[in-house]
């Protein structure tokens, strides 16, 4: 389970079909489908119930997702805090 992946997930979940997420994502829609169904299979679950061309997060899904928007906001934060220190923003500050 990557973080590449993870972020195709919750973009499929968040805008409810695969090739909303895959123009969101500047990916062609069958990179998308790829990605959730290697993260399925890995997981060994399935992670969402396609309906038409709608798509619901399942129950395992649905804890994955909440998951990996906190994953996600972690990874985020990580990278601009690293950069901050790059930048020479950072340190203790004593007066």
């Amino acid at each position: 389970m990557d973080l590449t992946s993870l972020a195709v997930f919750v973009a499929v979940a968040e805008h409810g079909g695969f090739s909303a997420a895959a123009q969101q994502l500047h990916l062609t829609q069958p990179a998308v489908s790829k990605r959730i169904a290697q993260l399925e299979e890995e997981l060994g679950t399935r992670l969402l119930d396609r309906l038409g061309r709608q798509v619901l997060p399942t129950e395992a899904g649905t804890l994955l997702l909440e998951r990996a928007r906190g994953l996600l906001a972690e990874a985020a934060d990580t990278r601009r805090a690293i950069a901050a220190l790059g930048e020479g923003i950072g340190g203790t500050l004593r007066i």
